[in-house]
């Protein structure tokens, strides 16, 4: 008897996008549509909790219906519901959740609550199909920095996290200390390319693996407030870009060394930053590890 193909329609709400794929078998994707507020959260320069959740509102439907078409498929074709369920915005999560629910009850069909972060980690399945647990993945976003061991597909252990702010948060805070526009991450780095590291800038160490973006994120504003007009802005981003990225990817090496893992991930919203790409590449080729990392 031929297996069927499974076909799982995917639901995303937690921030400021809303999204929605079909995915055959885990890691064929047959469409990705995504709705992005970028232009209406610029203008307050974040993220506003009760606008993201009015768009997803307004929105999920006809994200939905154009997901299914991009696959070529209907409602009937599709044998579970996948959403994100947390951790995010409890308003905008719930819009997501509502709809999925409603969904897979009408179809009656299997409902599937899915960990935003353990997704972030999984779209690697997607990239490389080839890639099976168990790996280190260094888990990088505007709300965690995490390093979770991944046993199996759905077994994860926190080797290590951030004690006060996220790598993400950092970057959006030193973006508008430097008077650039939201999303900061991107800016930051872009500023960054034309700038040199020559700012001293804090590095964090623990007894154990946990990172903190606190101090370094002090140290950027009270530099920025002592310089004044004499800051140079893209010296100040590639020295904060630099650091940051270092600990990171030095923290990242040492755990796989002491753990004897062969295998790293990068994962999360701030895994699109070149520097950090560039440099857990160069790392973990001069260990002889295997780097994957997300389109």
């Amino acid at each position: 008897m031929e297996e069927k193909n499974i076909k799982i329609l995917a639901i995303e709400s937690s921030c400021d996008e809303t999204a929605a794929a079909v995915v055959e078998n885990g890691r064929k994707v047959l469409s990705n549509v995504i709705s992005t507020q970028i232009d209406i959260h610029t203008l307050y320069g974040g993220v506003v909790p009760e606008i993201a959740s009015r768009k997803h509102l307004e929105r999920i439907n006809q994200v939905v219906k154009e997901a299914l078409k991009q696959a070529s498929v209907t409602l009937e074709d599709i044998d579970a519901v996948a959403v994100t369920y947390g951790p995010g915005l409890v308003g905008a999560l719930l819009v997501g959740v509502a709809y999925a629910k409603s969904l897979a009850y009408a179809l009656n069909i299997p409902i599937v609550p899915t960990n935003h972060m353990h997704g972030h980690i999984a779209a690697n399945y997607i990239s490389y199909p080839e890639l099976k647990p168990p790996f280190l993945s260094l888990v990088v976003s505007g709300g965690h920095t995490n390093l979770v061991y991944v046993e199996d597909y759905t077994k994860f252990k926190m080797i290590a996290k951030t004690r006060d702010d996220a790598v993400g948060e950092a970057f959006d805070k030193v973006a508008r200390v430097l008077g650039l526009p939201y999303p900061g991450g991107p800016e930051v780095s872009k500023l960054a390319s034309s700038g040199k590291n020559t700012y001293k800038l804090p590095k964090t160490k623990f007894d154990n693996y946990d990172f903190s973006f606190s101090g370094i994120k002090t140290a950027v504003i009270n530099l920025a407030h002592k310089e004044g007009e004499n800051l140079r802005k893209e010296d100040l981003a590639c020295s904060f870009e630099t650091t940051v990225c270092e600990e990171l990817v030095d923290t990242t090496i040492t755990v796989m060394k002491d753990m004897n893992l062969k295998e790293v991930v990068l994962a999360g919203g701030v895994s699109a930053n070149s520097y950090l790409r560039k440099l857990l590449k160069q790392k973990a080729d001069e260990n002889n590890f295997k780097v994957y990392m997300p389109e």
